[in-house]
């Protein structure tokens, strides 16, 4: 049975960087099984989840950990088992308003209070199409508590602020 380890990693943005990493855990029988990567700001970052047989799992770690003389930070993780939750219906969403300090802060206060999990957030600002206006938005991938209705979950964001729009998908 394998194990299964979660890498987080960053680098100065430059070509070749996925490749490294990608040549490293195959050369030590790792499966990449998922990942999340982007750059941004000049700087490369990523969240990935492999698997890698156990007697070959210290091997990679010490590999990893290498990488960081080519200015590639890798972070290894062994995740937690499964946890059975509550939450257990899904539900993605976008939110868009007008963007002020403390936006993200407000909403996933929000979602928080009620039950809502965060499983996978982004976000940007960009100029508004007519008035150039910074708008904030989001969108977000979360599981909700069987007992919340999907409306609920709408009406606690936008009682945040006038401005703020949801949409449930």
């Amino acid at each position: 049975m394998p194990d299964f380890l979660v890498l987080t990693v960053i680098a100065d943005d430059k070509p070749g960087i996925v490749e490294q990493l990608s040549t490293v855990i195959a050369d030590h029988g790792g499966n990449w099984l998922e990942s999340r990567m982007a750059q941004m700001a000049g700087k490369f970052a990523g969240i990935l989840r492999i698997s890698i047989d156990g007697e070959q799992k210290s091997k990679l770690v010490a590999a990893l950990s290498s990488l960081d003389s080519s200015g590639l930070q890798v972070r290894v993780e062994t995740p937690s088992a499964e946890k059975d939750t509550l939450a257990t219906n899904s539900l993605a969403l976008s939110v868009v308003g007008n963007d002020r300090p403390g936006i993200v802060r407000e909403v996933s206060q929000a979602l928080a209070r009620i039950g809502v999990n965060v499983l996978e957030l982004s976000t940007q600002c960009e100029p508004a199409e007519m008035s150039a206006v910074p708008l904030f938005r989001s969108e977000i991938s979360a599981s909700i508590p069987d007992s919340l209705d999907h409306d609920d979950v709408r009406e606690v964001l936008e009682a945040l602020s006038d401005d703020l729009m949801v949409e449930l998908h």
